[in-house]
């Protein structure tokens, strides 16, 4: 299994402290955000991954140049941004055609995924990927789904006013190797891409949920990143 961290975001709720950390870098715990990502993975067993970079990119290199799973990374530089999913578009050389983590690396989860990855490989048989799930308190914040009796996502509702539930995306997929040909060959990388706009209302009925029962969070403001600090003490 590959992984890909999507860590070019500016951080721009985050700021002072992102004025001179990239958001991927803020420490939890004394720890920086990458670093649990790196360990989680490294445990799953994840062979491969590619991490995106744009703000701050040398804070990140050297970040990872003494990190010791260096020998799995792949840097990644976007001089302009591309979107979540003009990244996976980009970079379709790495991950076409195998099974891959895809992950915002902004977000922190304090489950090891052990579980997610097994409810993948036994996913109703419609599914071509699989979609981590949480319970929200700011719905209106988030992409909003909906399931069916086999756990598939049949709705998907992102960021709207009146939202039908809690339910919320986590940003955080599996990819089976059908996924690239699937939902990603036919779209070009001129314009910008994001994954729940030109990926996710695409995969309805072939999406896999499952729901995390521990913390999952964005850390996007002050007051998340302190609540995430909490949690670990």
């Amino acid at each position: 299994m590959k992984a890909i961290l999507l860590a070019a975001g500016l951080g721009t709720r985050l700021r002072p402290i992102t004025n001179t950390v990239p958001k991927c870098l803020v420490p939890i715990k004394g720890k920086p955000l990458l670093a649990h990502w790196l360990e989680k993975l490294d445990t799953l067993g994840v062979e491969e991954i590619l991490i995106n970079l744009h703000y701050l990119p040398n804070k990140v290199e050297q970040f990872i140049s003494t990190s010791p799973y260096k020998n799995k990374v792949t840097l990644v530089k976007e001089d302009v941004l591309l979107g979540t999913a003009g990244t996976l578009i980009a970079n379709s050389a790495f991950w076409q055609n195998e099974e891959t983590l895809v992950i915002h690396a902004d977000n922190f989860c304090i489950s090891d995924l052990k579980q997610f990855v097994n409810n993948h490989k036994n996913r109703a048989r419609q599914t071509d990927a699989s979609l981590l799930l949480f319970q929200t308190e700011q719905p209106q914040s988030c992409g909003i789904v909906k399931l069916n009796k086999d756990n598939v996502v049949v709705e998907f509702h992102e960021k709207v006013q009146n939202p039908p539930g809690n339910l919320a995306s986590g940003a955080l997929f599996i990819f089976s190797p059908n996924v690239y040909q699937k939902y990603f060959y036919n779209l070009d990388n001129s314009v910008y891409r994001e994954l729940s706009v030109d990926i996710i209302p695409q995969m309805i009925g072939h999406l896999n949920g499952w729901q995390t029962d521990m913390p999952y969070m964005d850390i996007g403001t002050p007051q998340m990143l302190e609540k995430a600090n909490h949690l670990l003490v």
